[in-house]
């Protein structure tokens, strides 16, 4: 069968890697994809948001599945035109998005279904949102109403600070129509996990939980960037909460999108925070999350494909997963998630066993890697256990501690590294 995958960041390319082992799949195109994905695919340039382009590149090269990763397509409705003409696709149409979409949308269903999630209001006008503030303290959580690459939540330690977040947004349009409302929230306090799911309509088939780390700098310190590595499984988290997320928040919330019309067929997407009351719902996302596919798909034991197929033919795909850990962090631009310089050399790596690179933002100038985004790789590794796997990719990432153009957080996943530790003593 032939596979085509559509987006072209690291996402994409564990996608592509992943399809690339299933022995169902003869041929994998990726559009437009990146350098590093030539490796195991054919790079079609088309744009993702080209939807008549890519729907016609299908069809004539006569591909079987179409994967959609990222979210800009969806929610401009690229799954509508691949049903329109007969493909099959995977990911949900333009109204079923509209759950990452619009954070105030999905913070109407979570109220309406009793899905577990913090106190909120929705506001376009600044003057009524700080009144909000001042009325309800720090500290407190300003979210940009539609798609900010990740970048378009502060979490202020102050009134001030969620003050300014106000005029940003509202005001200034620091992120453009996405921030023309904005979602004012409770701040929650827990260690935050991601927990995705293979969902058609009412169907859902959770994966394993993972756990990724926003802030730029170690310690946790620094803007909020699209993830600077991740792991997984999440070590904290009991089977009783992990049944709970799976039944009262990912069930709960495909049951709730086929009551609003709009049935949800894709990857479903919770970011969840585990408080004194439980797991509760920071985001829903309506694909695969990044950088966490990076981790939780090396762990799938189960063939890409099938699962996918099982999926849209109401089959159970019977999820299998390996009892390891996987680890994977990011080498960013230095500067990002600011400005940034594109066109910079990667040095070279060595191939280790067991290790394995995903490409973010990457292209090929003179048959050598140089960089074309803020995140440009992910160096990942399975191991037996999580400390391991992060040894064996941080060892492997010394390559870029003598460059200023690059640079990566050293303490992914070590608190539960040592977390671990304490358990075991």
């Amino acid at each position: 069968m032939k596979v085509l995958v559509i987006g072209r960041g690291g996402r994409e390319h564990s996608l592509v890697q992943k399809f690339a082992e299933s022995p169902q799949v003869t041929k994998v195109y990726a559009a437009p994809g990146n350098a590093g994905m030539e490796e195991d695919a054919e790079c079609v340039p088309v744009s993702e948001t080209s939807h008549g382009e890519l729907v016609a590149f299908a069809q004539e090269s006569g591909v079987d599945v179409t994967f959609v990763g990222p979210e800009n397509p969806l929610l401009d409705g690229v799954v509508d035109a691949f049903k329109e003409a007969g493909l099959l696709v995977f990911g949900p149409t333009q109204e079923a998005a509209l759950i990452e979409g619009s954070k105030h949308y999905a913070k109407q269903v979570m109220k309406k279904y009793s899905i577990p999630t913090a106190d909120y209001e929705a506001f376009k006008n600044a003057e009524e949102a700080k009144a909000y503030i001042q009325k309800k303290g720090a500290p407190i959580v300003v979210k940009a109403d539609g798609l900010a690459a990740g970048k378009g939540v502060v979490v202020a330690e102050t009134t001030d600070q969620a003050v300014e977040a106000v005029d940003e947004m509202l005001l200034d349009r620091r992120f453009g129509e996405a921030s023309k409302e904005i979602v004012v929230e409770e701040f929650l306090q827990g260690e935050e996990f991601s927990l995705m799911a293979f969902v058609n309509g009412e169907s859902v088939y959770p994966m394993v939980t993972a756990r990724d780390h926003k802030r730029a700098y170690e310690g946790d310190e620094g803007p909020n960037t699209g993830g600077m590595g991740a792991f997984a499984p999440a070590h904290d988290l009991s089977e009783g909460d992990y049944e709970f997320a799976v039944e009262n928040i990912l069930n709960q919330t495909a049951s709730a999108l086929v009551k609003e019309g709009r049935s949800f067929t894709g990857i479903l997407y919770a970011g969840l925070i585990q408080t004194s009351e439980g797991p509760k719902v920071i985001e829903f996302n309506a694909r695969f999350g990044d950088p966490e596919t990076q981790v939780v798909l090396p762990l799938l034991e189960n063939d890409l494909l099938q699962v996918i197929l099982d999926v849209l033919d109401d089959r159970d795909p019977r999820l299998a997963w390996k009892d390891q850990a996987c680890a994977g962090v990011v080498v960013a631009s230095a500067g990002y998630p600011g400005s940034y310089k594109k066109g910079v050399p990667l040095p070279e790596w060595s191939k280790q066993p067991g290790l394995f690179v995903v490409h973010a933002g990457t292209k090929k100038a003179d048959q050598t890697y140089v960089s074309d985004g803020g995140r440009v790789l992910l160096f990942g590794k399975t191991a037996d256990n999580l400390e391991t796997a992060l040894r064996d990719v941080n060892q492997a990432l010394t390559v870029f501690d003598a460059s200023e153009d690059f640079f990566y957080r050293k303490d992914i996943g070590q608190s539960a590294v040592v977390s671990s530790n304490k358990n075991i003593e």
